[in-house]
């Protein structure tokens, strides 16, 4: 009989290792997962993120107890992808943001996944409702020397941070090359980046002590972590492999220098999807939504197709894929159907064919969670 108590190893992006997941307060784990921007609909690309993080977490609490797994995913719902957006859309920015959140939820309910941690009105976390914590997390890192004002700006001085480029393995002189300060941009330095943007005309904006604005995208993921799980240190933080330079990276920066903590013990990035060996777009007419995939595949073909690779892999989607999927599929509805006529009798009696596929079910599900122990494989 395998060991329930049996240890997870997690491959970590920051360190490179496969190690043991240590919580830091077990039995109970935090995890926290970049989530969506809300300005249009989600693609096959953010369904594999949010079924293999479902996966994790599911895994987690089965070894855990659910009640001693905290998972949250964010919702980006101000950023320059949404206010671009809307005006191309001549909408109200707050009507496409409204319009998107409904859409994802719809997706996550067709996929079947679970929402993450949910605020008072059932959202998972929204950077808008977080704003005065922002501010006040900016007032930190600017009395603390790592921001300054520039105009009605604020800017993380990534030279204060020694540590920056440790996740993503880059050395600041290397990551100078090529960087610029773009036309309105007041920063000291080229790698330097927002936390709080002054409000252009039209532009959505809230009240500060720098002026009327917005928060920058990579500060809302480091005061939503911090505030929902209530840790300065997250066990695990999670996403995809596109988001660990620069918004993981200037994470990073943000939490360690407000705190003087790791920001994370662990770093889970999965691997990015293509299809027909290409990246998607809409440019190139092979975007996706996770909607047309279902309109075309059953969920649970969908959701091989997404775990037939490991996690951190990247993995291609082309209509011979699916189809081998389904096939995938269609074994396992066979082995749930011969499962189900060998049943124990109401006095406890089986046959010997019946204690023979019984040992056979019990081996399975070892060499099952032998493999999910080992880095969700």
């Amino acid at each position: 009989m395998r060991d329930p108590k049996s240890p997870v190893y997690i491959y970590d992006s920051l360190t490179r290792k496969k190690q043991p997941l240590e919580p830091a307060s077990p039995p109970r784990i935090n995890i926290y997962t970049c989530g969506v921007t809300v300005y249009d609909e989600c693609h096959i690309g953010h369904g594999r993120s949010l079924c293999v993080f479902e996966v994790v977490r599911r895994y987690l609490e089965h070894k855990y107890g659910s009640e001693n797994v905290k998972f949250v995913r964010n919702i980006t719902d101000i950023d320059d992808k949404i206010i671009n957006r809307a005006k191309e859309l001549k909408t109200d920015w707050r009507d496409l943001v409204a319009r998107y959140i409904d859409s994802y939820n719809k997706d996550l309910s067709a996929l079947g996944i679970r929402k993450g941690m949910t605020d008072n009105d059932g959202e998972e976390p929204r950077a808008t409702k977080s704003i005065p914590d922002m501010i006040e997390y900016i007032k930190v890192l600017i009395d603390k020397g790592h921001a300054y004002q520039s105009g009605p700006d604020v800017y993380f001085d990534v030279r204060s941070f020694t540590d920056y480029g440790k996740l993503s393995g880059q050395g600041i002189d290397q990551m100078q090359h090529g960087a610029r300060i773009y036309p309105g941009e007041r920063k000291k330095d080229h790698l330097d980046f927002a936390l709080w943007k002054g409000a252009k005309e039209g532009e959505p904006s809230w009240d500060s002590p720098w002026g009327k604005g917005r928060p920058g995208w990579h500060i809302e993921c480091s005061v939503m972590s911090r505030k929902f799980l209530a840790a300065d240190t997250l066990d695990i933080h999670a996403g995809g492999r596109d988001l660990i330079f620069p918004h993981h990276e200037n994470e990073i920066a943000q939490a360690e220098s407000f705190s003087g903590r790791p920001f994370a013990r662990y770093w889970m990035h999965h691997g990015l999807l293509t299809i027909n060996g290409q990246k998607m777009s809409k440019s190139s007419g092979n975007f996706i939504t996770i909607k047309d995939a279902l309109g075309r595949y059953p969920k649970d073909v969908l959701g091989i197709f997404y775990l037939q690779a490991h996690y951190s892999s990247s993995i291609d989607f082309s209509e011979e894929r699916m189809r081998e999927c389904n096939a995938a599929l269609e074994r396992l509805y066979i082995f749930f159907d011969r499962s189900a006529h060998y049943k124990v009798s109401s006095e406890g009696v089986r046959s010997d064919d019946e204690k023979a596929f019984a040992d056979r079910l019990e081996a399975l599900k070892q060499a099952f969670e032998a493999a999910k122990d080992d880095d969700f494989h």
